[in-house]
């Protein structure tokens, strides 16, 4: 009986050691498929779930404070800068925008000018060309008769 078996293990064997080499593959397959998934997790925990501990935390870190905050005035004193700054964008952008459409103005009526010169100077040269063919071509019927 003891011979069977070590016979049948030595049969077995070739499909053990396949076995084990499939086994290894799957798992390594299975690693390369979950490792970006888990990154995805983590990101996603770290993104949505954390912030919400963290404020949830330090909520409970502030009531349970026995000092109360000094100054409330910094809040007041960041209002009025960023009021202030955005006065100051909006006067620029304001002063940009007037001297943007002052240029426009200006470059539109060059190139109005400038497209009314080319018109006359074509249409006098018409005019010479047309004078031109005219006479000659009374010259040609005065040759002719």
């Amino acid at each position: 009986m003891k011979a069977r078996a070590v016979r049948t293990g030595h049969r077995m064997a070739p499909m053990a050691d396949q076995a084990k080499v499939v086994a290894a593959q799957r798992i390594e397959d299975a690693r390369y498929w979950a490792a970006p998934r888990l990154e995805s997790a983590a990101h996603g925990f770290e993104d949505q779930v954390a912030p919400k501990v963290s404020s949830m935390l330090s909520a409970a870190a502030k009531r349970v404070d026995p000092k109360p905050s000094h100054s409330r005035r910094w809040p007041v004193l960041v209002l009025m800068t960023g009021l202030a700054v955005g006065t100051i964008g909006y006067l620029f952008y304001r002063r940009n925008a007037q001297q943007w459409t002052e240029h426009m103005k200006d470059s539109a009526s060059d190139a109005s000018r400038w497209v009314s010169e080319k018109a006359d100077s074509t249409a006098t040269s018409a005019d010479r060309m047309a004078a031109n063919v005219s006479n000659k071509a009374d010259e040609t019927s005065r040759k002719m008769s």
